[in-house]
């Protein structure tokens, strides 16, 4: 999709570290009971695994059309690089005029506005200017010169969820500002929810889905074996586990952020590249990074973007109002090492049993 969406899944990637060691460990001789294939799509990878006893011409056929699903996704719905993608045409198209949506895009904003509201605005899909003039876009120039308060309040003047009007029943959208949207908060878990409808349409009862880092698990590995996906330490180095979390054949969607690896220095200065819509500056807050169980990849993906806005006491206070299972690791102030703090939602993945 973009270089923004690619670099966020960079972060992500410790949701599969120890997930794929351990299927070689543990998985013994019925391991080729799983199909296991994959590509590139929306700027960083994918991954399915499917537990299954059909024949592989029948996996490959799932591999193509899975492949299929994902291109379409991302070239002619999300992408703001495809100049023929809707995302594309909505960016371009005039203020107040009316645009019919795809049923995809039409799920898709509907809830990035339900998380906008949710998040009280900590998470919005047209954050872009702030996130390109401020060297995190799609170039990733950092840039030698900080904007100054007076360039900020002119680039926060062009962003605002508000100015987006979803019409779900009559699936249309109205923008009353030129603002510009940016799904990669939420795109690459729209995607795994959708591979996920998928497979459970084609009577797939086992499965591990991972794009760019979301995950949508179902079931277990052959012998009855709970997936184990890993937490990374949050730093920026070569990855380490922090923790690991056990799917217990349950249906779940898990997503992250982090602020650790997508970042630069400028006159001793620390910049993240999470970027507080309500400031428009970078955020200063202590919060690592933050993983979040769900039943939606697509929410999970949105409300762990909307938690490094809002940071650890915010973000936990929000995740505990809402039930939801949030794991927040926040950097110790002043000293080495790292605080962890989880709901207990959350808690009942960190036990095996």
């Amino acid at each position: 999709m973009n270089e923004l969406l690619k670099r966020h899944s960079v972060s992500l990637g410790f949701l599969v570290i120890l997930l794929v060691s351990l299927y070689f460990l543990q998985s013994g001789p019925s391991a080729n009971a799983i199909h296991e294939f994959g590509g590139a799509t929306m700027g960083t990878t994918y991954s399915v695994k499917v537990v299954d006893d059909r024949e592989s011409a029948s996996a490959q056929l799932l591999a193509l059309e899975i492949a299929e699903m994902l291109k379409s996704l991302d070239r002619e719905v999300m992408s703001t690089y495809s100049q023929d993608s809707e995302l594309t045409e909505i960016n371009k198209a005039a203020i107040n005029e009316k645009l019919v949506l795809s049923t995809e895009m039409t799920e898709v904003l509907s809830l990035a506005l339900d998380v906008n509201a949710l998040t009280e605005g900590a998470f919005d899909v047209t954050v872009g200017p702030l996130v390109n003039r401020w060297g995190f876009g799609p170039e990733q120039r950092h840039p030698t010169r900080i904007p100054d308060q007076a360039e900020i309040d002119a680039l926060r003047a062009r962003i605002g969820s508000q100015y987006l009007a979803v019409d779900k029943t009559a699936a249309t959208l109205l923008k009353k500002a030129d603002v510009y949207i940016d799904l990669s908060g939420i795109a690459k878990g729209y995607a795994v929810d959708q591979l996920a409808n998928y497979l459970d349409g084609r009577g797939y009862t086992s499965y591990f889905i991972e794009v760019g880092g979301e995950l949508r698990i179902k079931g277990y590995k052959p012998g009855e074996q709970t997936w184990v996906p890993a937490i990374e330490t949050p730093m920026d180095t070569a990855p380490q586990v922090h923790n690991i979390f056990y799917a217990k054949g349950e249906s779940i969607a898990v997503a992250g952020s982090g602020d650790y690896r997508n970042y630069f220095d400028l006159d001793g200065v620390h910049y993240s590249h999470e970027i507080d819509p309500a400031t428009g500056r970078p955020v200063t807050h202590n919060l690592a990074a933050v993983y979040v169980i769900d039943a939606s990849a697509a929410r999970a993906d949105a409300l762990a973007t909307a938690f490094m806005v809002l940071g650890t006491q915010r973000g936990f206070a929000l995740a505990q109002r809402i039930g939801l299972a949030a794991y927040f690791i926040s950097k110790r102030e002043g000293q080495e090492g790292f605080d962890d703090l989880y709901t207990s939602q959350f808690a009942h993945y960190l036990s095996p049993n």
